[in-house]
């Protein structure tokens, strides 16, 4: 089992604009072209923040609107939130806040040896990499840029560096790095596994 961060980034490391918006990311190509169908398939619970699922439900499933899309996950997601956020009628989704660590034990027991995906945002992410809990970062980079914005692991990891695992291509407006996350052996929590 891995915990494992995927998600799309500008070539200047931004995962979305300063107002949450995606739009830059659409009219690159089809997800369904990129390795997520594969990597999806070996999933089996995701964690989101507060502004990723409130993103979701604005933009996919638009609840009330009765022209949204469905859930798009059958695995448990775990959404940390400091406020109360409406549920997705049918979706298995648990509310959460705090430490990342009893979360993670929680997503692991569900996931039952699958992978675990920590969908976004960067500072979520950060914070299972701070706790020791993230493996492995894959980063669709795509070819446009942004100035400004969310950033893509808003971390400084120098000391042991990512450790790059694969390159590759897809099409012009993508290419996929995955990168193996050294356990840190200090920072805010100064603790690893």
């Amino acid at each position: 089992m891995k915990t494992q961060y995927y998600t799309a980034a500008t070539l200047d490391g931004f995962i979305a604009t300063e107002d949450d918006s995606l739009e830059w990311l659409f009219p690159l190509g089809d997800i369904g072209a990129t390795s997520y169908p594969a990597f999806i398939k070996d999933i089996g619970a995701l964690a989101m923040g507060a502004h990723t699922y409130e993103w979701m439900l604005r933009h996919a499933i638009k609840p009330g609107t009765g022209d949204g899309e469905p859930w798009p996950y059958e695995q448990p997601a775990w959404v940390f939130t400091s406020r109360r956020l409406p549920p997705v009628p049918g979706a298995d989704i648990r509310f959460v806040k705090g430490d990342v660590r009893p979360v993670h034990e929680e997503m692991a027991k569900a996931a039952d040896g699958r992978n675990l995906w920590i969908v976004g945002g960067g500072d979520l992410a950060g914070q299972f990499h701070d706790a020791g809990l993230l493996d492995e970062l894959i980063v669709q980079v795509a070819s446009v840029t942004l100035g400004a914005g969310k950033p893509l692991l808003p971390r400084n990891i120098t000391s042991p560096p990512l450790r790059l695992t694969s390159v590759r291509m897809f099409g012009p407006g993508f290419a996929e790095l995955r990168y193996d996350l050294p356990v840190p052996t200090s920072g805010p929590h100064g603790e690893g596994r």
